[in-house]
């Protein structure tokens, strides 16, 4: 099941605490191998999907990283 999530904690050994949206609730998380293998880095504050594990649902794999927007003085700074 998937879910949208974000990044509370940051913890060794690549696992991280995510605040699901859905159900309120803090659970373990890893990231995905493409996550892994693209070098995606994840942070505290970010926005993210977690695919739940079917087996222990304080469990999941980060799955996709969402995209943040840059702030809107972004171009009043280049004039």
């Amino acid at each position: 099941m998937l879910c949208e999530a974000q990044v509370v904690e940051v913890l060794p050994n690549t696992k991280f605490k995510v605040l699901l949206k859905d159900f309120d609730t803090v659970i373990d998380a890893t990231p995905s191998g493409k996550i892994r293998l693209n070098h995606i880095r994840i942070l505290k504050g970010d926005f993210v999907t977690v695919e739940l594990s079917t087996y222990d649902l304080t469990k999941g794999r980060i799955v996709f990283r969402h995209k943040t927007n840059k702030p809107s003085n972004f171009n009043n700074e280049q004039k």
